[in-house]
């Protein structure tokens, strides 16, 4: 018979709240904790007022390898590695606070526009578990020296990024038609 700790299940449930807070999906929380679904159900309704997202996560490489998704995934992981190669941060720790900086670099303070982040938690830490099992992995650009997400089996000798060779339709979505809008509107 195991001995309950109520320091170990305080410590578990304020990494539950770090997560929800930040937007962890369920298969999340109950991957990082040790707490039971039905406990993390209850803490997610408890915060956010509603019952968590159902569904699946995302399980396919190729979100991160868009322009606008490769560009923020490109953001968060160089944070990401920082803090793992020159602090003593690991695990869902370090992702937790890599997630929180790139959240700060992201935000714009001069523009008060609800915008959601290209990049949720759950899909940082989706993608760092595709690098560290090797299906995505860190090319430098030819053009700019930047340090960038790539598929590790595609040919990429010759790198130019998403920012030194933004492709023709970039930015000329409904989404982004919308925000232009209101920035505009905003300023005048």
């Amino acid at each position: 018979m195991t001995k309950k700790s109520i320091v170990n299940e305080s410590e578990q449930i304020q990494l539950a709240m770090q997560m929800i807070k930040l937007g962890a999906r369920l298969q999340l929380l109950e991957s990082q904790t040790t707490l039971s679904r039905e406990r993390l159900i209850k803490l997610y309704k408890e915060l956010k007022g509603v019952s968590p997202p159902k569904g699946m996560l995302p399980f396919s490489t190729d979100w991160f390898l868009t322009w606008q998704p490769n560009i923020h995934a490109s953001i968060f992981y160089n944070i990401y590695k920082f803090m793992v190669t020159y602090t003593d941060t690991k695990g869902i720790q370090a992702i937790i606070r890599a997630y929180s900086l790139y959240l700060e670099q992201v935000a714009d303070e001069e523009v008060n526009v609800d915008v959601e982040p290209v990049l949720s938690l759950t899909r940082a830490w989706t993608l760092v578990r595709f690098v560290e099992s090797k299906m995505l992995s860190m090319k430098a650009c030819q053009c700019c020296g930047g340090e960038f997400i790539t598929n590790t089996y595609d040919l990429n000798q010759n790198y130019a990024c998403n920012l030194c060779h933004v492709p023709s339709r970039a930015g000329k979505t409904k989404k982004a038609k919308e925000l232009s809008y209101k920035l505009v509107s905003m300023s005048a």
